[in-house]
């Protein structure tokens, strides 16, 4: 069956009533058919499916009871669907994890939803954020939230990642720059021939020089990749380049899902993470950012298009805002979205409101810097054009026509 509808009928389901001899609840079900005559739109094979369902749901009803786990995973599946919904109202297409139907024993409102869409992510972004749903999981079960409050106490100092990037600006003229240590993408692959997956620790001393080689080509802050599975990234390299001796602030660079993420990018030694609104419901990305300011982090706040940038604009407490010119869903790139978000009434509101804008993704030369300088921004993240460089600190210099090295 094709497409997407809902079927709705009227139940009449009585109380369970117990027997004193078998303690055992006897459930009395009937079900009205459905008014012929108000149905005449249905097609028939619409009629077969809710017929089907039905006994389905009536079987489900009749289970004596449900355990503990079975009601938890039914309140997790509703608590799942309401915050899809959710997000579906506020525009956001990424659904969090991959579509199901009900637990075994849910007994809810007689609506049901037959998609043909079944578990294939709809785009790049959707299968990173299925996939991450159940990385966290399994390292929330290894590592659960009061052990990551703990290490906090042993984690470094916080350094000011925005008031870096305001200093570079000022110091050189120029967009402070956000380098990124990035092995590997879904689009591109392996970005360096000297990086090789057998041999881990090479990569890892890699990665840590290209840092360096960032620093002292004039970079005001440095982002690093710590997804693993597309991006070939880990958390202990964000541990590695902070206990490296490294001065610029960190950005951690994950597909945040969860709050648990935060925490324990900061007891790797991460001064900002990346929150994106094209994955995160505002609820969520107004929770997460207090957070981040409870723990002393900077949250860059990603939008891609007029919608999201609406929406982070609505947040009083967003400092900090990137703009991708890569579609998530296509990975097409087009730096011309910088500026269009930045035109007009919200232009005007950034400027107003003090926030530093970012520009993300599609620049390689210097006119396509002065580009988006000149539509607004404060600070670029720039990764692919630096890191396939021999020496990356030549690369900055390339990037903008100029040595910003201090």
């Amino acid at each position: 069956m094709e497409g997407l509808f809902s079927l709705m009928a009227t139940p009449r389901v009585l109380v369970p009533t117990v027997s004193t001899s078998s303690l055992k609840p006897k459930f009395s079900i009937s079900v009205t058919r459905m008014d012929v005559q108000k149905s005449k739109k249905l097609s028939a094979a619409c009629v077969r499916a809710q017929q089907s369902e039905f006994k389905d749901v009536s079987a489900a009803i009749s289970s004596p009871s449900d355990s503990p786990e079975d009601a938890l995973k039914i309140k997790e599946w509703e608590v799942g669907r309401f915050q899809d919904e959710i997000a579906a109202s506020q525009g956001i297409r990424i659904r969090r994890r991959p579509p199901t139907g009900p637990p075994l024993h849910y007994v809810g409102p007689f609506e049901f939803r037959l998609q043909n869409e079944g578990n294939t992510p709809r785009n790049i972004l959707e299968e990173i954020v299925w996939n991450k749903d159940v990385e966290i999981s399994k390292l929330k079960e290894r590592k659960p939230l009061f052990s990551l409050k703990k290490a906090l106490d042993n984690a470094p100092p916080t350094r000011d990642f925005i008031g870096a990037l305001r200093a570079s600006n000022l110091r050189t003229g120029f967009p402070g720059l956000i380098a990124e240590v990035k092995k590997a993408s879904p689009s591109r692959g392996i970005l360096r021939e000297d990086f090789d997956p057998c041999f881990i620790e090479v990569d890892y001393h890699i990665q840590v020089e290209i840092a360096k080689a960032y620093e002292k080509g004039g970079a005001a802050c440095l982002s690093v990749l710590t997804d693993e599975k597309f991006f070939k990234g880990s958390f202990e390299n964000l541990e590695l380049i902070r206990n490296s001796g490294v001065k610029c602030p960190l950005l951690c660079k994950e597909f945040v899902i969860d709050a648990w993420q935060i925490y324990y990018a900061r007891t790797k030694g991460a001064d900002a993470i990346l929150l994106i609104a094209a994955v995160l419901p505002d609820l969520d990305i107004r929770y997460m950012i207090k957070i981040c300011k409870m723990l002393g982090l900077a949250a860059l706040v990603e939008v891609h298009d007029e919608r999201e940038m609406d929406r982070v604009l609505g947040m009083e407490d967003v400092e900090l805002i990137g703009i991708n010119n890569r579609n998530l869903e296509t990975f097409e790139v087009d730096i011309s979205n910088t500026k269009k978000l930045l035109e007009g009434e919200r232009g005007e509101i950034i400027r107003q409101r003090d926030i530093i804008v970012v520009g993300e993704s599609g620049m390689f030369t210097p006119a396509d810097v002065a580009y988006v300088q000149e539509a607004g921004v404060k600070a670029i993240l720039v990764g692919e054009s630096l890191v396939k460089q021999e020496d990356p600190r030549s690369g900055i210099t390339g990037l903008f026509g100029k040595d910003i090295s201090v």
